[in-house]
């Protein structure tokens, strides 16, 4: 199950509305069951505009097909937190901090 939902082009036959409505109504109460459900999809890239506060399940990097695949912002796999940086110039630019946990 995917987090994020896209919403279906709607019929053009005014009478399929009610069903397109009920379809898309369940897709979007899968999506919010599943993130209230404190679910995180393993993201294999690196976010392209990470926001503070942004969390992420990392995939870490691996060899597939022989070939170097995976995002790993620093520890492996794991759960990161992105956190805003402003230099003194002004530029901001987000880090990712692992969320390191005990077994």
């Amino acid at each position: 199950m995917s987090l994020k939902y896209t919403p279906t082009s709607p019929p053009s036959n005014p009478e399929d509305l009610p069903a397109y409505l009920s379809r898309e109504f369940q897709r979007m109460s899968e999506v919010i069951n599943t993130i209230s459900e404190g679910h995180l999809d393993v993201v294999h890239v690196e976010p392209p505009r990470p926001r503070e506060g942004d969390i992420r399940f990392a995939s870490g990097t691996y060899t597939y097909n022989g070939q170097t695949a995976g995002w790993n912002p620093g520890n492996g796999k794991g759960l990161y937190y992105a956190e805003k940086h402003v230099d003194n110039q002004g530029v901001e630019t987000h880090h990712w901090h692992h969320i390191n946990h005990t077994n």
